[in-house]
């Protein structure tokens, strides 16, 4: 009897196996013997193992120590990459396999960038998009590559090196905005326009890279035109099949109302698109780029994004990691020089840029420097490029290390920079950046002089407008800030009170009449940024009423503590007109009906927030979703039975009885002297873990 075992390692002593090196015995083959396997032949090699516990080590305690900074975490997987790489302290090897898989976080960005792609939204962003974004794009790779042709550099590596240079970190700037409550601002808006073109820039630079090999003697622009043709035919052959093919499919499998289903088939698409580009010889990002643009369109964009979120940070992390590992840290020694060279060119080439375009598109000097700023760096998406570009030998590698260096570099101070951007505005041009605010508060003041007693709206979007709308029927006067210049203008041409202004600016505010203001309505879908318009006004304005409208009732308390007079939670005024429509249909008094959404309003909606929790539930703050209820039935040996409500004591525990059911009948509010008894289900309201502790305490 034989016994043919594959494995890796495998030493014993059989004749078989005699007098053969052991490094020959068995590397990948089948090995065949007459006497039974001995132990060794069930061991395996799991030393990827280690480097997969080393990274996820690293990467918890490195991200952790720069969010607590407020750093982004892509700095994080960068410093890991390059100080645990082959070329830091050969900790982890950078393998191709690894590398493989990483670039599948690559794929899962652009999957859901794919998601957010919008015709409309480029269109209604024109100006920012279209004008700030294709011109910095475009005269950015231009005048980048002409210096590297100027310098040696074959045309289709200038043009990959110019796409490096055009890139700005999307994730980098949204997020360090979006926690400075500046991402609408005026410099905010520009940048995320310009930004939104990168993103879908990216596309034709990954088409080039892929469809290019090493470098030729002689380049011709027919090859390179030759290489998008390619990739255009591709987006046409996919955009087909996936309006044919990948709706119906979604749409099928939505029916089963399987999670499990739905993210394996998300899954499958993704990959299935970037395999299909991959084998018309481009790269795997671009078809998965090409199906989330197709979803996007459909219904299940946003159940699409938060399946595919997980498996993107995580990759997209390794990729950034094995990005790092690209530097060779012992190298740095010898091309410093370059390195900072490089460096600053970047930085003062895109400032100067993005700062002219902006100031010829109208922008005065202080918001231009300051989306100058914001934008002066490297991107993931350089990135990105240029690890393809070294992948397919595109780039030399002595050239690959110092522009990767830069971008390195550069990223590390672009969260210093974007902080400090309005500081810096302030050094470098002192009397501009004082004028800017200066002319927004002489328009509104000039605008609100006459008012007294009058309303300032936040936002003069569809909720301000329609708040304006009852004002103005009541005769009320009203003063609108909005940062939408569309918007603005179209308002302004029908003579109605609103300027451009950001509300989150207590300038602003105070030029508005915000002493005089009978109250202050803040209409801003950002919860951000209507905590930082309550703690200033409240510095200086405990009396005025404010009230708050927020998606949900996620930041309902915190909203509260922070000085809001009301806050008006969508969802939760959605149920109220749903319930208050149905028990009028239902034939309740009109009275009864109008007396039970007081009674709800006034105890801050306490009624609708006691949900059980379910599979779906998201949480989406650090006060979202701990209060909760649930059931605990009460058997025959329980603690609890023959004792009354009040014997209890779980408001020692913050646990409230909101009903109780016994056999088939619903008790809710049930009177703190009842006594319990077996078979009784008690339905309480509180925290996760003083409601564990109170079934403990029940049931022991």
């Amino acid at each position: 009897m034989r016994y043919f075992v594959y494995c890796n390692l495998h030493i014993c002593s059989t004749k078989a196996a005699a007098g053969r090196p052991r490094s020959m015995l068995f590397q990948g083959r089948i090995h065949s013997c007459k006497a039974p396997p001995c132990a060794s032949l069930y061991y395996m090699d799991y030393g990827y193992l280690n480097d997969i516990l080393i990274l996820f080590a690293a990467a918890v305690t490195v991200v952790v120590a720069l969010l607590r900074l407020h750093l982004p975490p892509i700095l994080g997987y960068l410093l890991i990459g390059v100080l645990m790489g082959p070329h830091g302290l050969a900790v982890i090897a950078d393998t191709e396999h690894t590398r493989a898989f990483a670039e599948f976080g690559i794929v899962f960005l652009l999957f859901t960038i794919g998601l957010e792609f919008s015709l409309p939204l480029l269109i209604r962003m024109k100006g920012a998009v279209l004008g700030l974004g294709g011109l910095q794009v475009i005269l950015s790779t231009a005048i980048t590559a002409s210096i590297a042709m100027y310098f040696g550099l074959s045309l289709e590596v200038a043009l990959v090196v110019g796409g490096v240079v055009a890139m700005s970190s999307t994730a980098l700037v949204t997020r360090q905005l979006t926690e400075q409550v500046e991402l609408h601002s005026r410099h905010g808006r520009n940048a995320v326009g310009i930004l939104l073109f990168q993103d879908v820039m990216v596309i034709p630079f990954l088409i080039l890279v892929s469809s290019l090999t090493s470098p030729s003697e002689k380049t011709t622009i027919v090859a390179v035109f030759s290489a998008l043709g390619e990739g255009l035919f591709a987006l046409v052959v996919i955009l087909a099949l996936g309006r044919w093919f990948l709706r119906p499919l979604f749409r099928g499998i939505s029916r089963f109302r399987s999670t499990e289903l739905f993210t394996l088939t998300a899954l499958l698409v993704i990959l299935g698109a970037a395999w299909l580009t991959h084998k018309m010889g481009l790269s795997l990002a671009l078809g998965a780029f090409v199906a989330g643009m197709m979803l996007g369109e459909t219904e299940y964009r946003h159940q699409l994004e938060a399946e595919i979120r997980p498996f993107r940070d995580v990759l997209l992390g390794l990729f950034f990691i094995t990005v790092g590992m690209l530097l060779n840290v012992h190298l740095l020694p010898e091309i410093w020089t370059g390195i900072l060279l490089l460096l600053a060119i970047l930085i003062l080439f895109k400032l100067l840029l993005v700062t002219g375009l902006c100031r010829l598109a109208g922008w005065d000097s202080a918001v231009a420097l300051r989306t100058g700023l914001v934008l002066a760096h490297g991107g993931e998406f350089g990135f990105a490029i240029l690890a393809l570009a070294l992948g397919t030998n595109l780039l030399q590698p002595e050239y690959g290390q110092v522009i990767l260096a830069a971008l390195l570099f550069s990223m590390g101070l672009a969260p210093l920079i974007i902080r400090f951007n309005k500081q810096l505005t302030a050094i470098i041009l002192p009397t501009a950046s004082s004028r800017s605010p200066k002319v927004m508060e002489d328009q509104i003041a000039d605008t609100a002089r006459d008012l007294s007693g009058h309303v300032i709206i936040c936002g003069f979007g569809r909720v301000g407008q329609n708040i304006a709308r009852f004002l103005e029927d009541e005769n009320i006067p009203f003063v609108a800030l909005e940062l939408d210049p569309v918007l603005v203008q179209n308002a302004v041409k029908a003579k109605e009170p609103v300027t451009y202004g950001d509300a989150a600016n207590f300038d602003l505010l105070k030029a508005a009449g915000l002493t005089r203001a009978a109250a202050l309505v803040i209409s801003i879908d950002d919860v951000k940024t209507s905590l930082k318009i309550l703690h200033e006004v409240r510095q200086i304005n405990a009396e005025l009423p404010i009230l708050v409208r927020t998606p949900d009732d996620s930041q309902l308390d915190r909203l509260l503590q922070a000085g809001a007079t009301e806050v008006i939670p969508e969802t939760m005024e959605a149920s109220l007109m749903l319930s208050s429509h149905l028990l009028l249909m239902l034939k309740v008094p009109v009275s009864r009906v109008f007396y039970k959404m007081r009674q709800v309003r006034k105890d801050r909606y306490a009624l609708l927030r006691r949900l059980f929790p379910g599979e779906e539930t998201v949480v989406a703050g650090p006060d979202y979703g701990l209060e909760q209820l649930r059931a605990v039935e009460l058997p025959e040996n329980a603690w609890a039975v023959k004792r009354r409500i009040d014997e209890l004591e779980l408001e020692d525990l913050d646990v409230t009885v909101t009903a109780m059911q016994r056999q088939r009948q619903r008790i809710p509010n049930p009177a703190p002297t009842t006594q319990l008894l077996a078979g009784d289900t008690l339905i309480l309201f509180g925290s996760p873990s003083a409601l564990e502790q109170a079934e403990i305490k029940l049931l022991r």
